[in-house]
């Protein structure tokens, strides 16, 4: 794999820390800002609604724009974000900082999976786009664990400085591993407008919606279910959040082969799988052990969903995978928004702290049904194994160094 997938990585890590901390630092930002919980809870909110407004906007005003000039922009965008956040006098400041935090994020992985896609091989693309997003899983696993342990000893400002410096070394490899990918002369904002309106292309996106709103209708809850529902105490959270973080890695891993063999079967399987551990996960966490493997499951067979949906979109979208590609973040964070709201409301109902996983089922079904209805519209039609590699992939692929941006 080419050392330019690195630098995606890294950055990839650096994004998925921010997006996940603030969950776990939301109670020291309230005691030091003056404000409750709930109303902290807003800072999470605020970062959702910059990846879904940023990732369609920002890419569509650098559809002219070189990838690797693009890719440093949008990093630098996230690390003056973080930097922000660190300084924010108050929490109206803090808002706007977590805002523009989230502004690049879905863009980021947009024109991040068309390069990865890019730099490799017909038959390689689906596991170069599944290696940036290890940098993602990998967060959950070290970076957020850390950097929380991080703002609850030195405070929360400490954390999003750190995530900033870690946002300059995520620019730095990017300008020197990143080989030049030029725009195609055919492309443009028109041209990704147009692909963005494929009817696969929008299934896929809704397929995305439905499907990981299953995933996030219960990890918005783990906390709360592990003391409540599994029996452990609080100090055991950090354990149950991070083998959710090495399930999605484990995940991850797997997708990336799977999907270059089979495109569809992956997509039919993993929500088919994850539809049946939610089902299941309200039973099996009756038992401590059982629990632990539960979400070891969760975190695997829901992170197997994202990149044949990735992939889908961009196939689809034939030579102006951009937009869509970035596109599928928006769909994924509304994913994170209603799965939250729909999992919220089933334990405000009165049905229980594990009620978010039967909920989480039917939404996963409901994915299902439009990737498997989408599927039979989509036969006979042209093959999905391959991004359509625009001009100057050739010499991105043979390319082992930096070109000037």
């Amino acid at each position: 794999m080419p050392l330019a997938l690195l630098a995606l990585a890294i950055s990839a890590f650096g994004i998925g820390t921010t997006e996940f901390v603030m969950m776990g630092l939301l109670p020291n930002v309230a005691d030091d800002l003056g404000t409750s919980v709930p109303t902290a809870g807003y800072l999470v909110s605020a970062y959702a609604l910059g990846v879904v407004l940023g990732a369609p906007l920002l890419t569509a005003i650098g559809s002219r724009v070189p990838r690797k000039r693009m890719l440093l922009l949008l990093m630098a965008l996230f690390t003056l974000g973080n930097l922000a956040s660190a300084l924010a006098p108050g929490f109206g400041w803090l808002v706007a900082g977590r805002f523009l935090a989230g502004l690049p994020h879905g863009a980021f992985f947009g024109v991040g999976a068309v390069v990865a896609a890019r730099l490799v091989g017909e038959g390689r693309q689906a596991r170069a786009v599944a290696t940036m997003f290890l940098g993602l899983t990998v967060a959950n696993i070290v970076g957020v664990p850390a950097a929380t342990l991080l703002g609850q000893h030195l405070g929360w400002r400490a954390t999003f400085l750190v995530v900033g410096v870690i946002g300059l070394g995520s620019m730095a490899t990017l300008a020197r591993l990143v080989p030049h990918i030029p725009v195609d002369a055919h492309q443009g904002l028109g041209h990704e407008l147009r692909a963005l309106g494929n009817r696969q292309v929008l299934l896929g996106l809704l397929t995305a919606v439905l499907g990981f709103a299953g995933v996030f209708a219960v990890y918005s809850y783990l906390s709360a279910m592990t003391t409540e529902a599994m029996g452990f105490g609080e100090s055991s959270v950090t354990l149950v959040l991070a083998l959710f973080g090495i399930g999605m890695t484990l995940g991850a891993l797997a997708a990336g082969p799977l999907t270059d063999r089979a495109l569809r079967p992956t997509l039919y399987g993993s929500l088919a799988a994850l539809a049946v551990v939610l089902a299941v996960f309200p039973f099996a966490v009756q038992v401590k052990w059982a629990a632990l493997v539960m979400v070891v499951l969760l975190g695997g067979v829901g992170f197997m969903t994202t990149t044949p949906l990735q992939m889908l979109v961009m196939n689809k979208a034939k030579d102006a995978p951009t937009l869509a590609s970035a596109s599928n973040h928006s769909a994924f964070n509304l994913a994170n928004a209603g799965g939250a709201w729909l999992g919220g409301a089933a334990i405000a109902a009165g049905w229980g702290w594990t009620s978010p996983a039967l909920v989480g089922a039917v939404l996963t079904v409901a994915g299902l049904a439009v990737a498997v209805t989408a599927g039979v519209l989509d036969r006979g039609g042209p093959g999905e194994s391959r991004v359509v590699a625009g001009a100057g992939t050739r010499g991105a692929r043979d390319g082992s160094h930096a070109d000037v941006v």
